[in-house]
């Protein structure tokens, strides 16, 4: 499934989708109400965002890790474990575990720390501690009412922005700007365009730019590939690995967190050995193959490095500082 057309223009279509909108804020709104949340006992750091489909968070909880991890702590991933069917909390061992048991990003973070799968974020933030964290890396949570964060961060892809502004399914917010800004430390923009509503930003909310970068562009330099993607915007991997030099002969898109069949997976490389090209995907989208079917598929690896990194340590070392 692929995000209407309309939500990145305002138009008839989105004013009639209006009050479903407002349905959707009003549930919201009823869960925060009738939810208690609670405080695992050691810093909360939340990675979300305001829209839906993919905007590059993954990346930026493992810099969050990475930058926790050089200041001394010892922080854990929890995650929902969106597309895996365990409801944890789970302790994620990458050797072992599917994507189809605990979703395919909580496999890709535990290959960087420790991560927890939960359906209910404060008991897997909980578990966490107990299993020694001191520190909680909450992955896509700025709407759950649950948990109790100490930070949060709003990822927002740079090309994308927010759409057309209006809540689901009117657009692709999840919620009001208003809304969501009152609950962010900073918004991380990653790649170089501006969006509109980050130049009407309130002073209040500090703007850290950052880009994707492969750590694997050797691999796929001037090479000839087919890619195939089963994210929620398959643009930005092609992009990506444009940018490296690889020769694209021909793409195939799938749903998001697209669970691939053995058939589509031996297509693919009947269709790549035809065309002379790599098979190549998303790091995530190698999560979701078994190890079985992993081979003769590349993945092109990324990760996120920050124009200016001092400006994301002084944050997390002020919250840590508080307690």
């Amino acid at each position: 499934m692929r995000d209407p057309e309309f939500w990145q223009h305002d138009g008839i279509i989105p004013k009639l989708l209006s009050p479903l909108s407002a349905a959707w804020r009003a549930g919201a709104c009823f869960r925060k109400l009738t939810t208690t949340p609670r405080h695992p006992g050691c810093p909360v750091f939340c990675v979300g965002n305001f829209t839906v489909g993919g905007a590059g968070k993954t990346p930026t909880a493992v810099a969050l890790y990475e930058l926790l991890t050089n200041l001394g702590r010892t922080p854990h991933f929890v995650s929902r474990g969106y597309g895996g069917s365990l409801e944890g909390p789970h302790r994620v061992d990458a050797n072992t575990d599917t994507a189809a048991k605990v979703g395919d990003e909580p496999l890709l973070l535990a290959q960087h720390g420790p991560a927890w799968i939960s359906r209910n974020r404060a008991l897997g933030a909980e578990m966490a501690r107990d299993a020694g964290a001191d520190a909680i890396i909450l992955d896509d949570g700025l709407q759950n009412p649950t948990l109790i964060k100490d930070c949060s961060f709003a990822v927002i892809d740079s090309s994308y922005g927010i759409g057309n502004g209006r809540v689901m399914p009117a657009g692709p917010m999840r919620e009001t700007l208003i809304s969501g800004l009152e609950k962010v430390r900073a918004i991380i923009l990653i790649g170089d365009q501006t969006p509109e509503f980050i130049t009407h930003l309130p002073a209040s909310v500090p703007v850290l730019r950052a880009a994707v970068e492969p750590t694997n562009a050797a691999e796929f330099d001037r090479a000839r590939v087919l890619a195939f993607a089963g994210i929620g915007r398959p643009s930005k991997f092609y992009d990506s690995l444009r940018q490296t030099g690889a020769q694209i002969v021909e793409t195939r898109d799938f749903a998001d967190h697209y669970p691939f069949t053995s058939e589509e997976l031996t297509t693919l490389r009947a269709d790549a050995t035809r065309l002379g090209a790599k098979l190549v995907t998303t790091q995530k989208d190698l999560m979701r193959l078994p190890i079985s079917e992993r081979d003769g598929i590349s993945s092109l690896d990324i990760r996120l490095v920050f124009d200016a990194p001092d400006q994301l340590a002084r944050i997390v070392t002020s919250v840590l500082a508080d307690g």
